[in-house]
């Protein structure tokens, strides 16, 4: 007797691993849009306490649990198109606003200046060049160090 089987298999658009949302087309899209969703909501909730909080007890909210997720895993946003860019750059804008308190008409370079928060394709690059110190201090795991290769030691370089 034979038998057959008909397996479905269901399309999905985006897959999550340790946290980093990839999409089908690999645009990071939904990652960002994940993210911006999570820390709006929570300086939605920040803002709502924002009265009873002192400037330090704010700063130490928004930084675990605004700035981390931002942070989280920004070098592989490296690339990502200017749109995804400026989603991300709103929430850092709305919570430098949430510090000092100030409209959203107001421009915010001078705030994150004053708070030394880099501007998040800055970040970006920031969290490559620190990958990269640790890479070839030893720092890093062993599948990273192993895969980084220095021009130098190129044979063939185009």
């Amino acid at each position: 007797m034979c038998c057959h089987y008909i397996r479905c298999v269901a399309i999905i658009s985006a897959v999550c691993d340790l946290g980093v949302y990839v999409d089908a087309d690999v645009t990071m899209s939904v990652h960002v849009t994940t993210t911006v969703t999570a820390c709006f909501a929570a300086l939605h909730q920040i803002r709502i306490m924002r009265r009873s909080l002192t400037q330090d007890a704010l700063l130490t909210l928004i930084r675990s649990l605004v700035i981390t997720k931002l942070d989280f895993c920004c070098s592989a946003l490296n690339g990502v198109s200017g749109l995804l860019v400026q989603r991300l750059q709103s929430v850092l804008n709305a919570a430098a606003r949430l510090v000092f308190s100030v409209r959203r008409s107001e421009h915010t370079t001078p705030f994150l200046r004053e708070l030394h928060w880099l501007k998040v394709p800055e970040r970006i690059q920031y969290r490559l060049y620190v990958l990269t110190h640790q890479c070839l201090r030893g720092m890093a795991p062993p599948y990273l160090t192993e895969t980084l290769q220095l021009t130098t030691e190129v044979d063939a370089r185009c």
